[in-house]
């Protein structure tokens, strides 16, 4: 009997030190950001892009985290161009002003450009605050719109896709259609949206690039494993972090910023996504 008791609270210890190093293992994770860089090749590219650093925040959710911190990780990469793509705020506990807090740091970097995501579409009060705070500020809203960039007399085209809960019915591959017409097919395009799983549609609409999020790379994950699930795609899903090539287009998903429904990470770190661009040799 003595024995069973020893070797229980033996087992109990060991799961309370597992349970407790886990604990603080997330929360460590919560709070500590990385920057993720990674270079990119296109044979579109136009010469004058290539070099181009384009800085890449996804999935803010309200987060907690520092935002100084993000801001200085920013400014140490000296990013040309900023893409925040979608869910700046969360609709289970909305915060616009510490959305735009960020946003009015975020502008003295470079310039920005915003997608929606689902969660805006969510608390349609908080987003026509965020919308037109974001606009005040200097932030670039794309609606299912398109400009150019320009250098040295060469440019390229920034895309920005709705995210599909503000257009319920709508087919994405239409809107790209609408967003691509009258382009060359050498023109090079440079897609924000929150969605990776349409990336499909993405390739068909014959995008060079698309930058996404809306997984958060799964929060929780397991070594051997990667996302246990992701919304829109279920169980382990096909698309959760990195760079996926789909035909001749390549798409960014970033495991973003803040969290949602579950207030954890586990071996899922916040990313600041730092794009080189260079021209295909």
């Amino acid at each position: 009997m003595k024995k069973r008791l020893i070797c229980f609270v033996t087992v109990l210890g060991a799961v309370a030190l597992l349970l407790a190093g886990t604990l603080l293992w997330s929360h460590w994770e919560n709070h500590s950001p990385q920057v993720t860089r990674m270079e990119l090749s296109f044979r579109d590219l136009p010469e004058a892009f290539s070099g181009l650093r384009v800085a890449q925040i996804s999935d803010l959710h309200n987060s907690d985290l520092g935002q100084d911190v993000l801001i200085e990780l920013l400014r140490e990469e000296s990013p040309d161009l900023i893409a925040i793509t979608g869910d700046m705020i969360d609709s289970r506990r909305t915060d616009v002003a510490k959305a735009l807090t960020f946003a009015r740091q975020a502008v003295t970097v470079a310039p920005c450009y915003y997608v929606t995501g689902n969660h805006e579409s969510r608390a349609p009060l908080a987003f026509a605050r965020l919308e037109q705070g974001l606009a005040e500020l200097g932030v670039t809203v794309l609606r299912d719109e398109r400009l150019s960039l320009e250098r040295e007399g060469e440019i390229i085209h920034l895309l920005g896709l709705e995210d599909p809960a503000f257009l319920p019915g709508a087919e994405p591959s239409d809107r790209l259609s609408r967003l691509t017409a009258g382009l060359e097919e050498e023109a090079f395009t440079l897609l924000l949206s929150h969605r990776p799983e349409l990336a499909e549609s993405y390739a068909e609409a014959g995008l060079d690039l698309s930058l996404t999020g809306h997984v958060h790379g799964g929060q929780i994950r397991f070594p051997g494993f990667g996302a246990i699930y992701g919304p829109n795609q279920g169980l382990f899903p096909k698309y959760f972090q990195g760079v996926y090539r789909v035909e001749n287009h390549q798409m960014v998903v970033s495991r973003g910023i803040g969290n949602s429904l579950f207030q954890v990470r586990l071996n899922c770190r916040p990313e600041v996504i730092v794009i080189e661009l260079t021209k295909e040799a």
